[in-house]
């Protein structure tokens, strides 16, 4: 069996509260073996660190989600850096600008996302990007905090123009496939990542939401990060055991302390 991880979820939401040992069971017999759960609001913090030191094959990341983020106390460097030491920490975020339901928080996730670049900069954790609706801002400060120190990123559930794309693959990014790649309508998407190099894609399911077909409509779970490999592996014209091997090698390149735990 492939094995493969689940580079995006969020398994503290009520969604899991009921199943979470099934859930992580479900995802390990699928042949995913780690998963990284991701706090949105950094209150949250607390429990969603619980559950990666809960479970081994999961780890976390932590940050101000974008379209929380006129909500939520604006954090620091400091503050990220310093949650950042514990050993199963391994990437700022989410972060990033969704302009599609809260542009009129545009300023403040603007303020939020920079001072998650810089802890990113500081850490040498990477990056995870939320983006919608904010293409042209999002590559403007991408590009130009790039410029100011390197730092590594994965756009996570990676669903932009194919000029947001490239703007972050000239980087050095990440795209990140999830279940909307694997939508039937969503040729445009699967040939953006088609164009993209091999070693830059990672697969994630950002459970509870955007499950991939045979379950679309339905609670998305990691278990179902399979269908979506499955779909790229399609894309880049590999079977699924080749395409696996390479999402490994991607992720581990990119979570290096995800690797070396």
């Amino acid at each position: 069996m492939p094995h493969i991880t689940d580079s995006h979820c969020h398994l503290d939401f009520p969604d899991f509260d009921t199943e979470r040992d099934a859930v992580i069971q479900r995802a390990l017999d699928a042949g995913v073996h780690r998963m990284v759960t991701i706090c949105t609001r950094l209150k949250n913090e607390p429990q969603v660190r619980q559950i990666a030191e809960t479970y081994a094959p999961v780890f976390y990341a932590a940050g101000t989600h974008p379209m929380s983020a006129a909500e939520e106390p604006l954090t620091s460097v400091d503050e990220l850096v310093r949650l950042s030491q514990h050993p199963k920490f391994v990437g700022i975020g989410e972060t990033g600008l969704d302009y599609h339901y809260t542009a009129d928080s545009k300023d403040i996730q603007k303020q939020s996302l920079i001072i998650h670049i810089q802890a990113a900069q500081r850490t040498g954790l990477p990056l995870i990007i939320h983006a919608r609706d904010a293409d042209q801002d999002m590559a403007d400060i991408l590009t130009s905090e790039y410029r100011n120190a390197p730092y590594s990123c994965v756009m996570h559930c990676f669903s932009s123009s194919a000029e947001l794309a490239r703007a972050a693959l000239d980087l050095g990014f990440y795209l990140s496939m999830s279940g909307i790649a694997a939508f039937p309508k969503s040729q445009d998407l699967r040939d953006i990542f088609a164009a993209a190099p091999i070693d830059r894609i990672l697969v994630e399911t950002d459970s509870p939401y955007l499950a991939p077909p045979p379950y679309r409509g339905k609670r998305n779970e990691p278990a179902y990060s399979m269908h979506t490999a499955a779909k790229g592996a399609e894309v880049f014209g590999l079977d699924i055991d080749a395409f696996a091997r390479q999402l490994e090698e991607n992720f581990d390149r990119l979570f290096t302390k995800a690797r070396l735990a």
